[in-house]
């Protein structure tokens, strides 16, 4: 069956023109051309957020709520054991990272549910966008074996 409101006379398919609903406009951070970071990663505001890695917060503080940030790794930079107080979403930009799940690459998007706790390796150097519900809390210190036996 043949929708004929979706056909054009050239035989390709014509969408029709729909207008979002009135809404006053507002101000919003947008960041054109995502998946080229790599490209242009030299024009943003980095600041060193742990050793080899760098990081550019597009919003929240990372110590209360939410935050969403970019987190750029050197080649073989790592961030320590740490653990997530709430959901943490990591689409990876550009190159690969891993930790004791796997290795991903560049279009992967992870999603690390609450009480989960990872290191995470930018094997030749990456990009990501990460977005989380609260702030991690950093067990560098802390052995695997208290971590888990905390957790249970």
């Amino acid at each position: 069956m043949r929708n004929s409101s979706l056909a054009s006379p050239s035989g390709l398919a014509s969408l029709s023109l729909v207008a979002p609903d009135p809404a006053p406009a507002y101000e919003r951070f947008e960041l054109p051309n995502l998946f080229q970071i790599a490209d242009w990663s030299d024009r943003i505001a980095w600041r060193p957020f742990q050793d080899g890695v760098d990081i550019c917060r597009l919003h929240g503080d990372g110590r209360t709520g939410p935050t969403t940030a970019l987190i750029r790794f050197r080649q073989a930079s790592k961030i320590p054991l740490h653990q997530h107080t709430g959901a943490e979403h990591i689409l990876i930009l550009a190159g690969s990272q891993r930790d004791q799940n796997t290795s991903a690459a560049a279009g992967t998007l992870m999603i690390n549910p609450a009480g989960s706790a990872h290191s995470v390796v930018g094997e030749a150097g990456c990009i990501v966008l990460a977005i989380y519900e609260r702030p991690v809390e950093f067990l560098q210190d802390a052995p695997y074996g208290a971590l888990v036996a905390a957790s249970a």
